[in-house]
């Protein structure tokens, strides 16, 4: 039964895809075509929109798990275009649907709504000739905007594609966001069984292709133990220095470079004066690699060192008043996955890329793309176009200059419609 679905919904997704034509020559066909060509002139005839687009959205800020006033005016941004079904979904994504042709399967194109900086922020841009500076101008903010110029590019055209296309911000992206506005698409939402094909639109590059998605393991750990004076209780067991082995001993570890395997013990604080013995300490660990296998041993080995140092300090020094004790607490965890680069959603955009004058790169990252790559979707995250620079600081910035942003905000837009197909 299992495989009779699976085997009809192959034979679905064929009826909607582009005809498997080698990939240049169907991206050239496309671009080389009168619509494609009006399109890429409202990009530019647009651009100043876009780029008030960008201001308007950059200065609504958007901190970790308070993105609902910018995903408020991004749907009604979304609201203003031809799109049905426009709505936020329970985790707070925004999304607008792009009827095709065909119907059925579904191309998601997102780009993030969250960005990394906290609450009071100062997200005022400013303008320098034609560099806006502003904390999350770029990363993400930039892409919204882009989707919006898409949007209208597609319809000033009049190309209808075979696919639904689904423009979607996501929330949640960033750090301890941890994925959960992709997380929740995938598991809940009402399109997780219709997606075919997944744009994660996520940096600037127009060349760089994300086909990898690097997994990641994080822990706060806490260690805790009686505490004491530190002259007169010494000689009692101390959390910090189970602290101090378990860090070491994660160090000695040497990882596989191939496939890469990184640890980082990152953040940590604890105690209360220079002259006691700390009742309590913690660490912040996290640990990456874009091989689930890898990541999972790596995971395994260092629950153990946590508990083994536990074990080596409580047998080194008095437990009289007490032992130490470890706890493990999840803080973040984002699956890994992979799109192989002869997948038709890597071959269209390289071939994009190539026919608008980049040369592609292929890139392992962490993005929204790495929840559909883990469930088996066909995913990548691409640049928006354009260049900016000091992403995730407060003097990030985006060089919004006309030819070169028009020119790369086109090699998306014939990737996409190479993959959700135009007769």
């Amino acid at each position: 039964m299992r495989r009779t679905l699976a085997l009809a919904a192959a034979v679905s997704a064929l009826a909607v895809a582009p005809a498997l034509a080698a990939p240049k020559d169907e991206v050239a066909r496309i671009i080389g075509s009168a619509a494609f060509k009006t399109a890429v002139a409202t990009l530019d005839k647009d651009y100043d929109r876009t780029v008030a687009d960008l201001i308007t959205l950059t200065e609504i800020p958007a901190p970790p798990f308070k993105e609902a006033e910018r995903g408020k005016a991004y749907k009604a941004m979304l609201e203003a275009h031809s799109l049905t079904e426009v709505e936020v979904d329970p985790e707070g994504n925004v999304m607008g649907l792009r009827k095709g042709t065909k119907g059925g399967p579904v191309v998601v194109v997102s780009a993030h709504l969250d960005t990394v900086f906290p609450e009071g922020t100062d997200v005022k841009v400013r303008r320098e000739g034609t560099r806006l500076h502003a904390p999350g101008v770029a990363d993400d903010t930039h892409n919204l905007a882009v989707l919006l110029a898409w949007i209208r590019a597609l319809d000033a055209a009049k190309i209808r594609t075979r696919s639904d296309i689904l423009f979607v911000g996501t929330v949640g992206e960033e750090g301890a966001g941890d994925l959960r506005g992709v997380r929740y698409f995938f598991g809940k939402g009402k399109y997780k069984d219709r997606t075919r094909a997944f744009f994660s639109v996520d940096g600037l590059d127009p060349g760089g292709i994300t086909h990898i998605g690097v997994g990641s393991k994080r822990y706060r750990v806490t260690f805790s133990g009686p505490g004491g004076h530190s002259y007169g209780a010494f000689g009692i067991v101390n959390p910090m220095a189970a602290m101090a082995k378990a860090t070491a001993d994660l160090y000695a570890i040497q990882p596989p470079t191939h496939p890469k395997v990184t640890y980082s013990a990152s953040v940590t604080g604890g105690g209360t004066s220079v002259n006691a013995i700390p009742s309590k300490v913690f660490t912040e660990y996290d640990m990456r690699s874009a091989d689930a296998a890898e990541l999972a041993k790596l995971d395994a080995r260092f629950k153990e060192i946590m508990t083994e140092a536990v074990a080596h300090e409580n047998a080194a020094r008095s437990t009289r008043v007490g032992a130490v004790k470890v706890e493990i607490e999840p803080i973040g965890a984002r699956p890994a996955g992979q799109t192989p680069k002869d997948a038709p959603i890597v071959a269209y955009t390289a071939a994009a890329i190539q026919a608008l004058g980049y040369v592609p790169t292929y890139e392992a990252s962490s993005t929204d793309a790495n929840a559909p790559m883990a469930a088996g979707v066909p995913a990548i995250t691409i640049g928006g176009g354009g260049k900016g620079g000091r992403a995730h600081s407060l003097d990030e910035w985006v060089d919004m200059e006309k030819a070169g942003g028009v020119k790369g905000m086109s090699v998306g837009l014939a990737a996409i419609l190479a993959v959700a197909g135009v007769d």
